[in-house]
């Protein structure tokens, strides 16, 4: 089964207060160090695999480059990337290449690396169409610069673009989303990510919202109901644009879906490099000597540049068969289509569905699950309480 590969740039221009990821603002001179560290894992992913109990593949058919901020690399340290992956994987023709990119940052050298490294797809991290909700949050670009990168990559021929849109910023009203809405709409992109702020203590600003503070413009974020209101109503529009939703928050004109983030809710094979990156690989034939009776094995690297760069150890968890089970539910339950329990009861076997049959009737009295047959889908409702739909997944597999 082919590979999807992910490898993260946890470099930005600057922080933004929203942010909880593995990333930040360090030296340009760390940049070169870092992908050298990264291609030398590159170049080891055999060893890497065998070590963890993995399958490993060479047939490989998406790349993301993700962040951080791909696209503040120098555009030659981007193609020794490249080249370290094509040596040591052996990339489809047709591959989905995806690399994630902050408005502002994409320069004529750029594109040309884009374009020399076989790059057919960029997410452009939008967030707000509003210039001062986008400046509140410590984003760097104007609705001008969307517009010109935008335009900037169709006449190098990349089309596959991607808009990502927060539901929930400081500042933001029910008029000023649905300008944000419309104008993604008006850009023709075929492909829209739409997430709700998320508040937790791994980011400045969801921490000043704990806290009951005012700094980051934390007393200007819309309360939970209005932002959850500000979903909803992207998924209606969307939707009546021909913007089809396939997955809680992604949506995508026929055809345009993200072949390589459907690997991570169909539960195929990706091999992760860098830091904070995991990697979920089918259990090798001795894996069995490692970690039970697993089918696959996950792993990841250090979630912090420094020990990262030190080569702290992986760390990996073996899948079982039940594990696997309830990760097909919370995973494929993501998506729009559901999961089919005719499928996974031939994978499974029929005996673990059947354990799950009276939480399954029960999320569905609750409004939460659909039911078609053999289908099981999470109804709007679903969606808007999904971690409280797989937890009580969870629940039953553990009892």
């Amino acid at each position: 089964m082919p590979l999807g590969i992910y490898i993260s740039i946890p470099f930005c221009k600057s922080k933004c207060s929203y942010c909880n990821f593995s990333t930040g603002v360090v030296s340009r001179a760390m940049y070169s160090r870092y992908v050298d560290h990264v291609c030398t894992d590159i170049a080891a992913a055999d060893q890497t695999a065998a070590s963890m109990g993995g399958r490993f593949e060479r047939q490989v058919d998406s790349i993301y480059l993700g962040g951080g901020t791909p696209t503040i690399l120098e555009p030659a340290d981007l193609e020794r990337m490249f080249r370290a992956l094509r040596d040591k994987f052996e990339v489809d023709h047709d591959a989905e290449i995806t690399v994630e990119c902050a408005p502002g940052t994409l320069t004529p050298e750029m594109l040309t690396a884009f374009l020399r490294c076989g790059v057919n797809r960029v997410s452009l991290g939008v967030q707000s169409w509003v210039d001062t909700e986008a400046a509140a949050v410590g984003r760097l670009h104007t609705r001008a610069k969307v517009l010109e990168d935008i335009s900037q990559l169709r006449k190098s021929d990349i089309k596959n673009i991607n808009v990502d849109l927060i539901a929930g910023l400081p500042h933001q009203t029910a008029e000023s989303w649905e300008y944000s809405v419309s104008e993604t709409l008006a850009s023709g992109v075929p492909h829209v990510s739409v997430y709700m702020l998320e508040v937790d203590g791994d980011s400045r600003l969801g921490r000043e919202l704990m806290a009951g503070g005012q700094k980051y413009h934390a007393h200007f974020v819309p309360e939970d109901d209005l932002s959850a209101d500000f979903y909803i109503a992207a998924c209606d529009r969307l939707e009546q644009a021909g913007v089809h939703q396939y997955e809680i928050s992604n949506f995508a004109r026929e055809g345009s879906e993200s072949r390589h983030n459907l690997k991570y809710w169909e539960r195929k094979p990706y091999f992760g490099f860098g830091v904070d990156a995991h990697s979920m690989l089918l259990a090798a034939p001795n894996a069995s000597r490692q970690g039970g009776d697993a089918v696959a094995v996950r792993f990841a690297g250090a979630d912090e540049l420094n020990p990262f760069l030190q080569n702290a150890p992986l760390v990996r968890t073996a899948v079982c068969r039940r594990e696997a089970l309830e990760e097909s539910f919370f995973l494929g339950l993501r998506l729009t289509r559901g999961v089919c329990l005719q499928e996974l009861g031939q994978e499974f076997g029929q005996s673990g569905i059947e354990n799950l049959t009276n939480v399954i009737e029960e999320l569905v009295e609750d409004g939460l699950l659909q039911r078609h047959d053999q289908r099981l889908c999470l109804t709007m409702a679903g969606r808007m309480l999904s971690n409280e739909v797989f937890q009580r997944f969870l629940t039953v597999e553990a009892q």
